[in-house]
């Protein structure tokens, strides 16, 4: 739970900072390169290079990590953080599911695990409706395209905790993920994107940018230490309860757009709330199944 309250503190700050001219590519390179932050575990480890069995894996979260980053950046620069995370917190237990099985053979097969991924469906489709009653095509496209590619990241970071210690796997996933985003800069436009001077360029939001990694590198590192005691059939629900992140979302951005507007404000109205509180429902019911 701890995790998940600081992964909506990161989310919140993640739309603070993408309203403005960061953009998502200057984001995801930021992101990225913070994994270098990673040295401070050296004195708890012992270091070595990784398995050979282990080594590809870690090459592929690490590239799968950051195409996920830019892509949930994407998503959150147009549309509602609540939305957002919501219809990721939905859609992502369902792939983990069919992913665990794929990559893990393990599988949960249980009627009230088919409802209960019938309720996140459910959930999420009503909360990613529009103003108009309709699903917006654009908005599914990239949430639910970011929700797959986490997934993977999900399922593939369990695979490495299978084969190194957690903290020595922690290190290399997010030290090549630093590397990997260095390669961001071989092109000159995405250099002049993400150095230019309208990137980060006030103290507001180098303040704004410091906190939301604090909080993201927190709930990060509490995620993974949780993925590696899962058993893996259990990973689609340890996932679900990334549900409680987008309860913390919504009553926050619902007290900010209210209260102090000024710093976020998102389009509210009594039908907005009433949607959300009723996809809410729907996703904590099958969040409720999922660990019955």
């Amino acid at each position: 739970m701890l995790a998940y309250f600081f992964f909506s503190l990161s989310s919140l700050g993640d739309k603070l900072i993408l309203a403005g001219p960061a953009g998502p590519k200057s984001y995801t390179f930021y992101g990225g390169i913070i994994g270098i932050s990673m040295v401070v575990l050296l004195p708890f480890i012992q270091l070595r290079w990784p398995t050979p069995t282990a080594f590809p894996w870690i090459i592929a979260e690490s590239i799968i990590y950051l195409f996920g980053l830019y892509l949930m950046y994407s998503a959150l620069e147009d549309f509602d953080v609540s939305k957002v995370a919501a219809t990721m917190g939905a859609a992502m237990p369902i792939f983990v599911l069919g992913l665990t099985w794929v990559f893990l053979g393990e599988r949960i097969i249980k009627p009230t695990n088919i409802l209960a991924l019938l309720l996140l469906i459910l959930g999420s489709f009503i909360i990613s409706i529009g103003k108009k009653m309709k699903p917006t095509k654009g908005f599914l496209k990239i949430t639910l395209a970011a929700s797959f590619v986490f997934a993977l990241d999900y399922v593939i970071t369990k695979i490495v905790f299978l084969q190194e210690p957690f903290l020595l796997a922690f290190f290399w996933m997010r030290i090549f993920t630093f590397l990997f985003s260095l390669f961001l800069l071989l092109s000159k436009k995405n250099r002049r994107i993400i150095f230019g001077k309208k990137s980060f360029a006030n103290k507001k939001i180098m303040t704004i940018l410091a906190l939301t990694y604090a909080a993201g590198g927190a709930a990060t590192l509490l995620q993974a230490f949780a993925i590696s005691l899962t058993p893996p059939a259990f990973l689609p629900i340890l996932n679900a309860l990334r549900g409680i992140q987008y309860a913390f979302v919504f009553l926050i951005t619902l007290f900010l757009s209210i209260f102090l507007p000024k710093i976020l404000k998102e389009g509210i109205s009594l039908r907005i709330v009433t949607q959300k509180i009723i996809s809410i429902i729907f996703i904590a019911s099958g969040l409720a199944l999922l660990v019955l």
